[in-house]
């Protein structure tokens, strides 16, 4: 394990870890937030069903799964981070966009890397059966990494760690070598619940507890047709993802920088106002968010989002000049504007 981690180290993640692959004592929590459709349209969680606690069944031989995280924050970020995502947050005329989806596409990051790794693993021990997963395929990987050491289960149902926070990725590595399981860590938590007080849409609806319906980064990633009427004022300038109930958790002073390049902010997505991005036809979104995990939502949802942000920005105080500007950007994109599109720039107008 000692030259496992070097290697780690090397390929950019923050930490390593091992599982073992009964995950049975979790079957019975994942089959109740599917019974009660906390899942939404998600509707790959339900066909899976219970391979996502059955490791073995997915990926046939499998008897131990390493699990990896790796450090998404920018490398340049300044300190007091935190302070200024909250006072982007605070600008009803600026486009948010989740800090994690900002740079490179992690799905094709970790997955290199982590196929590497089992290489490198490969080379030492002989012929190795194995696949590479990140937020790839029906996986439990929260109760994977918190198995491993990785971290706890806070709150908010993501991943914590003492030395890391929770703004990491989450990857692993299905062996079918017996590797040794290293040990779970202890909950710090505590009393804390910000995670659940700072949800704009109260989508943590106790502790551990999530309905992804209600979550902003379901609502505007996975959500496919019209964002609920209701929820659409709770949403704010949040055009791609949430991070809210990090930004609160106190453990992120904690949080690290990420090691690679990969997840440097692509411009403008950091700073971009919502005209600036309203401004992008398809052919533009395309090739701006090539590489980046934004791309797989389309043209479509990402103009369903901006549509939402300016109607809530038209719904603030502003400068006159800018409530025009807003009002003619919207109105002018309506003659072509499909029916889910029309229907939430209508919304938006009326703010």
């Amino acid at each position: 394990m000692p030259q496992l981690r070097a290697w780690a180290r090397e390929l950019g993640f923050s930490q390593i870890g091992v599982a073992g692959i009964d995950l049975s004592s979790a079957e019975p929590g994942l089959r109740a937030w599917l019974d009660q459709g906390f899942h939404g349209e998600m509707a790959y969680m339900a066909a899976h069903g219970m391979k996502r606690a059955r490791p073995a069944e997915l990926v046939p031989g499998t008897v131990s799964v390493l699990t990896a995280r790796m450090d998404y924050l920018p490398r340049t970020l300044p300190e007091g981070w935190q302070a200024l995502e909250w006072q982007g947050l605070r600008d009803p005329l600026r486009a948010q966009v989740s800090l994690y989806a900002r740079g490179r596409d992690y799905h094709k990051v970790l997955r290199q890397r982590l196929q590497q790794l089992a290489e490198r693993l490969a080379a030492v021990v002989g012929p190795l059966g194995h696949r590479v997963f990140t937020d790839s395929a029906p996986v439990l990987e929260v109760e994977l990494a918190s198995r491993s050491g990785q971290g706890w289960r806070g709150k908010h149902t993501l991943i914590l760690n003492r030395e890391g926070g929770s703004m990491f990725f989450l990857g692993e590595i299905y062996l079918d070598l017996a590797l040794p399981e290293t040990e779970p860590l202890s909950a710090h938590c505590g009393e804390c619940s910000a995670c659940i007080q700072a949800c704009p849409t109260g989508a943590i609806l106790a502790p551990y507890r999530l309905d992804a319906r209600r979550c902003i980064s379901y609502l505007t990633i996975e959500q496919d047709g019209p964002i609920p009427e209701a929820l659409r004022p709770l949403m704010g300038n949040r055009i791609y993802g949430c991070d809210d109930c990090q930004l609160v958790c106190p453990w992120n002073k904690f949080a690290q920088r990420a090691t690679l390049p990969d997840f440097d902010w692509r411009e403008p997505l950091g700073h971009a106002s919502l005209l600036q991005l309203w401004a992008w036809d398809e052919a533009q979104f395309l090739r701006r968010t090539e590489g980046s995990a934004i791309r797989r939502i389309g043209h479509a949802r990402w103009s369903r989002n901006l549509a939402v942000a300016m109607g809530n920005a038209l719904a603030q105080d502003l400068a006159p000049e800018d409530r025009q500007a807003l009002r003619e950007a919207l109105q002018a994109r309506l003659p072509q504007a499909d029916a889910l599109l029309a229907e939430h720039i209508a919304w938006a107008l009326a703010r």
